[in-house]
């Protein structure tokens, strides 16, 4: 038996979600089409398009479906900034945010973007004033709502009133916090109005029990904002092609449901990680939680182990049949210090001996037990391979 701690990479699909996919999927017809089947399909879609838009706090209009998290923070970082790049080519980055936003603004540098970084405080958090400092004039800014490694939950609407304040659009990247803290699109974006403040937020199905591949970008009426794909008049003309129904139906179940289990599942989730990370301590005494230790995803425990490799001791889990996460990135096979850890303040060394262990809806008690039962050992073999290693290099 397996015990799976991965959640924030994907959740287990959700028993009601694929039901939904299935029976969405067995049904003909393409929500473009005129006819019969084709308007079927589409009343599926947007009533999927409905159901997701009273989670997320928004609008119908103003949800945009995408093929997962990825594209939608595409879209919205490439697409507003085209939108933008002829009055002004700074974008405002925070530093530890999700390689899908970090990739993308490197991608624009070339054609003129410039970035203006803001960095982060030892618990993973994006400073509000230090955010706000740096807005005057930009085209765009970017944030996480929760950092996807440390579990570090911002001030949304603090960052969101910033950039309302310096008529500056902003997005958020809501896919690490979406089900498991409160999002609201309408709330954050107050009352702001055009293209300042809140402009876009993305989210994914996967994350919280729906099907890989279905993904959403929230878009402001007044947004201005460039598709990046072409090819038909979906979607408000923001994302052109032929729509996932089914994904879209089974994203809205995936949505409510997390959403109507969200209080009871945060305090389940909350305590089963202190328990974790309490009796991780006691048996590692030099084992740190990384990340704020209050205002975090509930499931989120991101630990330091000084003298391991992350990597190591995820082989050595996995070989007992725990499923965790360094949450440090591997770029063309080639593993690297977490880019968040070292944002942290921590040195290179350290951010190559971090642990994600990511909790959700099918973690019980037995599963931390198993992770307590075998990580000391886990820890020490990990230690003693680090000093071999060391010793043979010296």
């Amino acid at each position: 038996m397996r015990i799976y701690l991965d959640h924030a990479a994907t959740a287990p699909l959700r028993p009601e979600a694929r039901d939904a996919w299935i029976g969405a999927a067995e049904t003909v017809g393409n929500a473009s089409s005129i006819h019969g089947a084709g308007q079927h399909a589409r009343r599926v879609l947007e009533e999927a398009r409905e159901r997701l838009a009273a989670v997320v706090g928004a609008d119908p209009i103003e949800v945009v479906f995408t093929s997962g998290g990825t594209e939608a923070v595409n879209l919205a970082v490439k697409g507003l900034w085209w939108g933008r790049r002829a009055e002004a080519g700074a974008l405002v980055l925070p530093d530890g945010e999700h390689h899908a936003t970090l990739d993308a603004v490197e991608w624009l540098e070339p054609q003129g973007a410039t970035v203006r970084h803001v960095g982060i405080d030892d618990s993973a958090r994006i400073r509000v004033d230090d955010f706000a400092a740096a807005l005057p004039g930009a085209a765009l800014a970017t944030a996480l709502v929760a950092n996807n490694e440390a579990g570090t939950v911002n001030d949304a609407a603090a960052l969101s009133a910033a950039a309302a304040a310096d008529d500056v659009p902003l997005h958020l990247d809501a896919v690490a916090a979406f089900g498991h803290v409160p999002v609201s699109f309408r709330e954050w974006r107050g009352g702001a109005r055009g293209r300042a403040g809140l402009a876009a937020m993305s989210v994914s199905a996967h994350k919280i029990g729906g099907p890989t591949g279905v993904g959403a970008l929230v878009v402001a009426r007044g947004a201005e904002l460039t598709a990046l794909l072409h090819g038909g008049g979906q979607q408000r003309r923001l994302r052109a092609g032929t729509q996932d129904v089914p994904g879209a139906a089974a994203f809205a179940v995936a949505a409510e449901l997390a959403e109507s289990e969200r209080a009871s599942e945060a305090d389940r989730l909350g305590a089963l990680r202190e328990r974790l990370v309490r009796s991780i301590r006691n048996s590692i005494p030099d084992a740190e939680l990384l990340g704020d230790p209050v205002d975090r995803v509930p499931g989120n425990a991101h630990l330091l182990f000084p003298g391991a490799s992350g990597e190591t001791l995820l082989f050595l889990l996995d070989m007992a049949g725990i499923e965790v996460s360094t949450g440090s990135a591997c770029q063309a096979g080639v593993p690297e210090p977490s880019h968040v850890v070292l944002a942290m303040g921590r040195t290179d060394a350290e951010a190559r001996q971090v642990l994600r262990f990511t909790l959700g809806r099918t973690t019980s008690d037995a599963d931390v037990d198993a992770v307590l039962a075998v990580l000391p050992d886990a820890v020490e073999r990990a230690r003693a391979a680090s000093g071999s290693r060391s010793a043979r290099g010296s």
